[in-house]
């Protein structure tokens, strides 16, 4: 009977967590790419994550893989809720995950880009260039729609 209650619990908690994923992120799928962003290159492109996409169930739902990941650190910002504020002397752990051109398309389209997020690049602080998500200001959100 125990055994049965928290299998109850995990899969309501599952399902709880994809369902605030859900509804917090605005349905990523229903994401329409703006017009001005710039197309997708081919290959691969190793993108700094630090947040939810640093949970592999989550990846697995966008991407449809959970992909390996490395540890990594982005210097002179720290973390400020869902954003990256400059902060010379602060750092930012998080993850990083090499993915194709579709794949980095559903991240975008996950992190609503040109929308709610812009995707820039960087150098962690073992000289990688990598993409990093940061939120678009409200002038910035304002002038793309």
């Amino acid at each position: 009977m125990r055994l049965q209650h928290v299998a109850l619990g995990v899969l309501a908690t599952l399902l709880a967590v994809l369902g605030w994923l859900w509804l917090t992120m605005l349905s990523p799928y229903t994401y329409d790419r703006p017009d001005h962003l710039p197309d997708i290159e081919e290959g691969e492109h190793a993108v700094f994550v630090y947040g939810t996409l640093r949970f592999a169930p989550v990846r697995w739902m966008v991407m449809g893989r959970a992909g390996e990941t490395e540890t990594a650190v982005l210097e002179g910002v720290r973390r400020e809720g869902l954003d990256l504020t400059e902060a010379p002397g602060e750092r930012v752990e998080g993850e990083v995950i090499v993915v194709d051109a579709g794949e980095l398309e559903r991240l975008d389209r996950y992190e609503r880009l040109g929308i709610r997020y812009q995707r820039v690049p960087m150098r962690l602080a073992n000289g990688r260039a990598v993409w990093v998500y940061r939120r678009l200001g409200e002038a910035s959100a304002d002038a793309t729609n």
